[in-house]
């Protein structure tokens, strides 16, 4: 493989800044997932006049583009450069943010969220390429962990930002804020990050292509289950023709010299079991973000900037606790780290959902348990994948891990949503739950009948407890799955066997 090395960095010296600035990075993309939930109700009161199936998609439309373009950005930063693909996602995601900002209808706004989540599937992965290539290879695993950590505080910083600017300001201002943060890290990145080396693969455009359309596929039925019923027509067209195309895009990877990703890489016990693990940690993290927005507002009476502070105690462990990870890895290994993140998780779902009579410290003491096991998991499952290829297709293992997580978090709300959706309907005043249709929403339910406003929030925050019971319950299955997975794989990966980087000369392929 050919590669054309640029201004080799000296990674001892320049790791830590450019570990801030990736960092930041990351926080954005991520966080900017979160944000746009709170200012829905601001969009949908606002002169774009969406419908209700408008109004989704304003939401995500970014995660759709940003989940299916991630693995191919992440191709096209290790063939044309890391810094320089970094540098360019940032500059479009600013402007799909100016887009959005000014958008005088619903198109507009919907063709602005894509140009947004076209720039974060730049970001994302080659902040991962650009760190590796910047780190010394014994400094990767604490890196790769304040970097995981920072992907899940991401979510909180969305919720904390994105609350302070809709308290003063309206949708507008939200979107303006993000393009500012964005040119302001796009200089700081240009300033920080070195050039890393070029390789000379042929881009794999059927695979990619096939890829794409798979993964696009998926996530509409995915996002449409919750609103059109998993067993409809096109809830299911959507799910067989994401499996009909990914047979396809498998059938085609076999077949080329240089694959966008390569099938075979999946059967490795380790690296699926890794992928899964990273699915499940953001399926329980932002099934919880979906439900903690309304269930503060609704069940508590908080203000959009109190539901943003809210979830602050989830960052806690994020923030005083990742540099330890590590070294617990080290110690007691993956299998074990993964199983008590995992327990963690569940169980701090499963004490939100009995916490709704409770006062807030108990609810908070629930977030930190959360967070305790984020705090464990990110940077686990993060070092796993990242090694499963060499540093010169990093961009290719961040984009893996990327997708993974999105695909997780899409799930997630979608899942969280349809059983918070069942739970509310069901528990609503017997005049509200016989209407035809049902009313879906808090909102719904008060337009109809206004006098209700006990008996409905109640019902909402009695789907709600119902939702985080599912979402722990499905956690800490997958959660074994994923254990069992590496425990099989301990003949090649060694459990006390600290995560780090592949052997440069390992191949990425066959």
């Amino acid at each position: 493989m050919a590669a054309t090395l640029e201004s080799p960095p000296r990674p001892a010296q320049r790791s830590g800044p450019v570990l801030a600035c990736m960092s930041v990075c990351t926080a954005l993309v991520v966080g900017f997932v979160a944000a746009i939930n709170l200012a829905v109700p601001k969009l949908a009161a606002s002169s774009l006049h969406p419908t209700s199936s408008g109004l989704l998609w304003i939401v995500d439309a970014y995660v759709v583009i940003f989940a299916c373009l991630v693995i191919p950005a992440g191709a096209a930063g290790d063939k044309f450069g890391r810094k320089g693909t970094l540098l360019t996602g940032l500059g479009v995601f600013a402007a799909g943010a100016l887009v959005s900002a000014a958008a005088p209808n619903v198109a507009v706004m919907l063709a602005g969220r894509a140009v947004t989540g076209l720039g974060a599937a730049c970001v994302l992965p080659n902040c991962v390429g650009v760190l590796l290539h910047a780190t010394a290879p014994e400094r990767r695993p604490h890196a790769l962990a304040v970097w995981a950590a920072a992907s899940g505080i991401g979510g909180v910083v969305g919720n904390v930002g994105g609350g302070a600017v809709l308290t003063g300001g309206s949708w507008h201002a939200l979107f303006l804020a993000v393009a500012l943060v964005a040119a302001c890290c796009l200089v700081w990145a240009a300033r920080s990050a070195p050039r890393s080396a070029r390789h000379d693969r042929a881009l794999d455009i059927p695979g990619t292509l096939l890829f794409v359309a798979a993964v696009v596929a998926l996530l509409i039925g995915i996002i449409e289950g919750p609103e059109h019923g998993w067993g409809s027509a096109a809830v299911l067209g959507a799910f067989v023709c994401a499996a009909l195309l990914g047979v396809c895009w498998a059938l085609v990877e076999l077949r080329v010299a240089h694959p966008v990703l390569d099938p075979r890489l999946l059967r490795d016990a380790a690296l699926g079991s890794a992928c899964l693990g990273m699915a499940v940690t953001f399926f329980g993290n932002f099934g919880l973000f979906y439900v903690n927005a309304s269930l503060l507002q609704y069940g508590r009476g908080f203000s959009v900037l109190e539901t943003g502070l809210g979830i602050v105690p989830l960052t806690v462990p994020l923030l005083l606790g990742t540099r330890y990870v590590p070294g617990l890895i080290r110690r007691f290994g993956v299998p074990a780290t993964l199983s008590a993140a995992f327990a963690l998780t569940g169980a701090g779902l499963f004490a939100l959902s009995y916490s709704s009579g409770a006062g807030y410290p108990v609810y908070a003491a629930g977030l930190v348990v959360i967070g305790l096991g984020i705090m464990l998991a990110a940077p686990c499952l993060t070092a796993r994948i990242a090694s499963a290829l060499p540093v010169e297709r990093a961009g290719i293992a961040g984009g893996l891990q990327s997708a993974t997580r999105e695909l997780g978090s899409a799930l997630g709300v979608a899942v969280v949503g349809t059983v918070l959706t069942a739970g509310f309907t069901r528990h609503l005043p017997a005049g509200l739950a016989g209407h035809t249709p049902a009313p879906r929403t808090v909102g719904e339910a008060l337009a109809l009948s206004p006098t209700d406003h006990t008996a409905v929030t109640s019902a909402f925050t009695q789907g709600a407890d119902t939702a985080l019971r599912a979402a722990a319950l499905v956690v800490l299955v997958a959660g074994a799955l994923v254990v069992a997975g590496l425990l099989r794989a301990r003949g090649t990966a060694p459990a006390g066997q600290g995560p780090g980087p592949a052997s440069p000369g390992r191949p990425a392929g066959p």
